[in-house]
């Protein structure tokens, strides 16, 4: 259905075209109907683009804690809970239902191809700095490789990584790390998961797991394993957590949850020193 702003666009049109027409010679006439058309054509298609851009923004996670994660069904977190306290100030209020929970390679492959998308928790790097805009930080972060301990494992240059089993999940900033360094694919282990990967490690199946430091931790300590029998062999980058939005995303709303997350680093907190504070002293 028209708009009373675009019903009144299409008598414009209309009117101008009979103006334009109703005294024309009949081979002119003629051409009067494919005039009409044209701009009607044009009216819709300027509708449509304007619903496109006027729609909610889909918000796409996975399973990442202490940042994203399903808790009984409820999706809780750093970067969940920032994202709906900050859109309460916005024109689209984000709501926890409304965040799909699916894996990340599919996750970020789908934000990149479909407008009004967006994806957390997605570090901020410069091969991706072009492929999405961008709001946050979130949170600071530190993309590792884990060993077990008993393993004794020392990594002191890029070219030690070549003797070993590498976890990692796809499209993972960890496996795109690993990648860069020059390691290669038949190297890799790949899972869809980290609760896999986690396993893997503890199993022996692979030798080292790029990962974010905390997300590993979480995962480990929820499949029953202690953190402290593993340990950090290599830093592999260190960066920000950031929400990633497909480019056809309107700056506007982009700028507007940036400005509320920048309030909210200067809000004044109950138990933190500000409001964001509070929200990281509920998970770290």
């Amino acid at each position: 259905m028209l708009s009373h702003a675009e019903s009144t666009s299409a008598k414009s049109l209309s009117y101008i075209a009979f103006s334009v027409f109703a005294n024309a010679p009949h081979t002119e006439t003629l051409a009067m109907g494919t005039f009409i058309r044209f701009c009607w054509t044009l009216l819709l298609l300027s509708g449509s683009v304007q619903v496109r851009a006027d729609e909610p923004l889909t918000y796409l996670t996975e399973a990442y804690p202490p940042y994203n994660f399903s808790d009984n069904n409820i999706l809780r977190g750093i970067a969940v809970d920032l994202l709906v306290l900050a859109s309460q100030q916005t024109e689209q209020p984000v709501q926890r239902s409304q965040i799909r929970l699916m894996p990340w390679a599919r996750s970020y492959r789908t934000v990149l191809k479909k407008p009004n998308h967006v994806l957390f928790s997605t570090t901020r790097t410069a091969a991706r700095e072009k492929l999405f805009k961008w709001a946050g930080p979130i949170i600071a972060t530190r993309v590792v490789l884990l060993a077990r301990k008993d393993r004794a494992i020392h990594i002191d240059f890029a070219s030690d990584l070549q003797h070993y089993r590498i976890g990692s999940i796809n499209d993972d900033i960890g496996e795109q790390a690993v990648l860069a360094l020059g390691v290669q694919e038949t190297q890799l282990h790949h899972s869809s998961n980290a609760d896999a990967s986690a396993r893997q490690l503890q199993a022996g199946r692979i030798d080292l797991w790029a990962y974010e430091e905390n997300v590993a931790h979480w995962f480990l300590r929820n499949a029953g394993f202690d953190p402290e029998d593993f340990e950090s062999v290599y830093v592999l980058q260190e960066g920000e957590l950031w929400y990633a939005f497909n480019p056809q995303v309107s700056d506007k709303k982009v700028q507007q949850l940036q400005k509320a997350i920048d309030q909210l680093r200067q809000t004044p907190g109950i138990s933190g020193k500000t409001r964001y504070d509070d929200i990281l002293i509920n998970y770290l």
